[in-house]
């Protein structure tokens, strides 16, 4: 009869307490991330009482509307982002996105990004299998980094495992030779457009890849440039030199905007020589491509990148 009280008392509590997280979890998120108490991960694993899932698809949800509804840089709230996603995927590691979500937004400085790799190589010992977690650790030691061997062993474990795209075994060999160029950043990016869970993420890698189809232009017109001045035996005046006159080298030039660009957000952009540098510029964006500014040490203070490639890859 004791047993049987002791068994009904278990009961109610634990319909109390799952009654009680129910409702601690609010049907809004909150308008800011201070709003969310984050306690340490293992912290918050003994809290949940055994309520691992139902703890982490909230601080899930947090995680997903602070990205998409803030309108600050989201480097900015970074090592939020990192907290968080930590303690989701601890409260509950066989979660798939999260993993890679953390990975998109943790670009703030070199230590974010290999905090981003963390959680991938995490999300890997969960998931060995999803070639997709190998792919963005790849991506991020290649982008992010400059580490092009590590990008290619982590590509080169992706290319082992169903789904994986039949170019990769490519790819690997791109970035293991001196080929890393920005033709190796539109596989990224393209691909990463293809796969991604997230829209925010798309528009991140979308804008990329809209700078890079400018740069490829550009550089195809410094060519051109330089076949002018071999003939004419001078630099050109004018980008009209390169399609007009005796010495033009190309029949037409090509469109100063990206490629992708919807057709309602074409303004007329052209081409001009910067009076600064001297380099032929799209006045979409009136300046030149740099495949990652912070990973050039522009903006990422404090650790030293490699001096090698200091122009575009």
């Amino acid at each position: 009869m004791g047993i049987g009280f002791i068994r009904v008392g278990l009961w109610l509590a634990t319909l109390a307490l799952t009654f009680a997280v129910h409702r601690a979890i609010p049907s809004e998120p909150p308008a800011s991330r201070e709003d969310v108490f984050l306690p340490k991960p293992q912290l918050a694993k003994l809290a949940s009482l055994g309520f691992d899932a139902v703890l982490s698809d909230y601080y899930w949800i947090q995680a997903i509307y602070k990205v998409g509804a803030t309108r600050e840089r989201p480097e900015e709230f970074a090592p939020y982002v990192s907290r968080i996603i930590d303690v989701v995927t601890t409260l509950d590691p066989w979660v798939g996105h999260p993993y890679r979500f953390g990975a998109i937004w943790l670009t703030d400085s070199p230590e974010s990004v290999r905090r981003g790799n963390e959680l991938l190589r995490r999300g890997i010992e969960y998931h060995p299998d999803d070639w997709r977690n190998y792919f963005y650790l790849g991506y991020n030691h290649f982008y992010y980094l400059r580490e092009n061997e590590a990008a290619a062993d982590a590509l080169e474990k992706a290319t082992e495992l169903e789904g994986s795209p039949t170019y990769l075994p490519r790819l690997v060999a791109r970035l293991r030779s001196e080929n890393a160029d920005l033709e190796s950043s539109v596989i990224f990016l393209t691909q990463l457009i293809e796969s991604s869970e997230s829209e925010d993420a798309v528009a991140v890698y979308q804008g990329a890849l809209d700078e890079i189809d400018v740069e490829i232009k550009a550089r195809g017109l410094d060519r051109a440039r330089e076949s002018f001045e071999q003939l004419a035996g001078h630099d050109i005046e004018g980008l009209h030199d390169l399609v007009e006159g005796r010495f033009a080298v190309l029949e037409t030039l090509p469109p100063a905007e990206p490629r992708d660009l919807p057709q309602a957000l074409h303004k007329g952009d052209r081409w001009f020589v910067d009076p600064e540098t001297g380099r032929i510029t799209s006045t979409y964006y009136n300046r030149r491509y740099r495949v990652n500014t912070r990973a050039q040490g522009e903006a990422w203070e404090g650790e030293a990148m490699p001096s090698a490639e200091k122009e575009v890859l």
